[in-house]
């Protein structure tokens, strides 16, 4: 097949949802032919050659960081795009857009320009997002085009139980949709990683977590559960930039923490690997995921994960087996179970074991192969359809 992914971030922009489609579209690209239509900005090329996979990338002007994109370069991407998808008409079987806001409207319509059929694949936040006011699901006046764009896609995919509750909950789409869990790449274990790179003592307890820093992941959280548990020798990793970056900085300097927070920003992904691999146990106080692309990448090395219950992530994640899942923003029970991880190196080898086999489920060559039946179909019963209205 020839497949068109329309996504307005693809790495290094962006987080989780750029991550796996890219992950996606490589392991795609070994069989197929597959194009990438993206984002560009600080400085990438405007098209490039990358594991087999032909990515376009389409100037927004707006978008200052790497991490986190703005309003105006999540417009300014949709003519963009839309003007130089104009020169590649007639060049793709199916379309994969990924994100109903920003990318939805896109996708639809080269679906309609080009006569094909369109795979809609939502990840969680472009319907809900509690830490955000601009948020779809609070404005009356985007539910409707977003229900439309739900309803239009010749398939629907989300990636956890959560995501379509959502679509059927706040956006009344009740419509057959496939359930595909997002999918890692076997990350290669690091040569020789040590402690003192961070500067962090051998013998200490380690504890990370990775992921954009903005508000809906409530980092500063973090620093009052590593303030309340009482091991002294507990040392916490940040891996991540965003607009919260300095309020986590201040938290721990207020709380004498400052030399025991080790603020990594963004990193390569051999460093993020470097990261998890000299840790014990990965905590996130984020109020909501979609799926949760970094709970398996900490599951992959080996790591018990904290966490609260409200998302896609208690799909696979469940109390006393993989870490702790506590109710959303129980600090205190947070603490109280980190302070028992801390306290119980047989536990956390248990959880470690059971998350290494766990994991196995989610590499991403299974989440690909059951997107490519996911396009045959839909190629198959758009031809079908068009045949039948002849």
């Amino acid at each position: 097949m020839r497949i068109l992914f329309c996504n307005y971030e693809f790495p290094p922009l962006g987080g989780g949802g750029g991550v796996v489609m890219a992950a996606l579209a490589r392991d795609l690209a070994q069989r197929h032919a597959v194009t990438v239509l993206t984002s560009r900005a600080q400085g990438l090329p405007a098209e490039s050659r990358e594991h087999g996979v032909r990515v376009i990338r389409v100037p927004v002007f707006f978008r200052r960081q790497l991490a986190v994109a703005n309003f105006p370069s999540m417009l300014a991407y949709l003519p963009m795009a839309g003007l130089r998808a104009l020169g590649l008409r007639g060049s793709f079987d199916v379309i994969n857009t990924h994100f109903v806001v920003p990318s939805g409207p896109l996708g639809h319509a080269l679906s309609r320009l080009y006569g094909i059929p369109n795979v809609l694949s939502v990840h969680g936040g472009d319907l809900y997002d509690p830490s955000k006011s601009s948020s779809p699901h609070r404005h009356a006046w985007l539910r409707p085009p977003i229900r439309y764009l739900l309803r239009q896609a010749q398939a629907l995919v989300g990636q956890s139980r959560n995501t379509l509750e959502h679509v059927a909950e706040i956006y009344d789409v009740r419509r057959d949709a496939e359930l595909i869990p997002l999918g890692i790449e076997r990350p290669s274990p690091p040569v020789a990683p040590g402690r003192r790179e961070f500067g962090i003592p051998e013998d200490a307890l380690v504890l990370v977590t990775v992921g954009r820093v903005v508000a809906r992941k409530a980092p500063e959280q973090l620093i009052e559960v590593l303030r309340m548990t009482s091991r002294a020798n507990a040392h916490l990793i940040v891996v991540g930039d965003g607009p919260r970056l300095g309020a986590v900085r201040q938290a721990a300097a207020e709380a004498g923490l400052t030399e025991r927070v080790h603020l990594l920003g963004q990193t390569s992904e051999d460093v993020k690997n470097r990261a998890l691999a000299v840790s014990d146990i990965f905590i996130s106080t984020s109020q909501h995921e979609g799926f949760g692309l970094v709970f398996l990448e900490a599951m992959a090395f080996g790591l018990p994960i904290i966490c609260y219950d409200h998302g896609g992530q208690t799909d696979f994640l469940s109390n006393g087996a993989t870490g702790a899942v506590l109710h959303l923003n129980d600090v205190a029970g947070f603490a109280r179970a980190l302070q028992d991880l801390c306290d119980d190196p047989d536990l956390r080898r248990e959880m470690a074991a059971n998350n290494l086999q766990l994991v196995e489920r989610y590499l991403i060559d299974k989440c690909a192969a059951r997107y490519e039946k996911v396009f045959e179909d839909a190629v198959r019963n758009f031809a079908a359809r068009r045949e039948g209205e002849r």
